[in-house]
């Protein structure tokens, strides 16, 4: 058996160490106003959601939401309403708990473990935030006469779980496309296609009657939080567990000895 010290690194890891070092080039000003910029936009998120909470709480009806789904669904054209039921599609039950089992499945089997962990987690993690404050908020769907509603569902308005799973899912898998496959077409495919899914995900749900816009903001605001702090787990956990991981993009899956 090798000594471990004298063995060397993988080239994905190389690769993505230089990129790292490279990342951390900048001057300490400018990395320390990134992070106080990031760190202003998580606590303006979290604010806005509060507030958004209170308010929803306070007032089940918001004059702004019917006018904005009004405005939405007089959009009448056939091939955007197919793409509204094909986009929510994936975020119904059994579908849903199919999809995610299948991404774990698989990006298990590229050899990112540590990845496919994180990916289950971060989904179940946010369905549940959803879960528990749908019965805290307890708001009213959108009923038919006020709005069209394409099929009436019997749970709770106020957050969307669709777009919380969404951002849990689509918005992780986007990261990891991001973050461990080299520039390429199938990396920007991913990108394109969990951007899309995320973005979409927003309009189907007012478009088809199911949420107000506040719902869908509320769910993009606090699943947008549980994303970070996702990624933010999956990096404490990748840099002291899993650092002689191979990159995917580089190399196959390598058998631990």
């Amino acid at each position: 058996m090798s000594d471990p010290k004298d063995e060397k690194p993988a080239p994905g890891i190389t690769a993505a160490a230089s990129q790292a070092a490279r990342a951390e080039s900048a001057p300490a000003p400018v990395r320390r106003y990134r992070a106080l910029l990031f760190r202003l936009t998580l606590i303006l998120a979290a604010v806005a959601f509060a507030g958004l909470t209170l308010l929803v709480e306070t007032t089940p009806a918001l004059g702004v939401d019917l006018q904005l789904t009004i405005a939405i669904q007089s959009v009448r054209f056939a091939p955007f309403a197919l793409l509204m039921r094909l986009v929510s599609w994936p975020g119904f039950t059994p579908q849903a708990m199919i999809i995610t089992g299948l991404t774990v499945v698989s990006i298990y089997g590229l050899g990112l473990h540590w990845e496919a962990v994180m990916t289950l987690i971060g989904v179940g993690f946010s369905t549940a935030i959803n879960v528990l404050i749908k019965d805290l908020i307890q708001r009213p769907r959108p009923v038919p006469g006020m709005v069209r509603v394409f099929a009436e569902l019997t749970s709770y308005s106020f957050p969307s779980g669709h777009v919380m799973f969404y951002l849990g899912l689509f918005g992780f898998i986007g990261f990891l496309a991001f973050s461990q496959l080299k520039p390429s077409a199938k990396r920007g495919l991913l990108l394109v296609f969990s951007g899309g899914m995320v973005g979409l995900i927003g309009v189907s749900r007012v478009y088809l009657g199911q949420h107000w816009a506040s719902d869908v903001l509320g769910s993009y605001l606090l699943g947008s939080l549980i994303l970070v702090a996702a990624i933010q787990c999956y990096l404490w956990g990748k840099t002291r567990f899993f650092v002689h991981q191979p990159v995917a993009a580089d190399q196959a899956p390598q058998r631990h000895r």
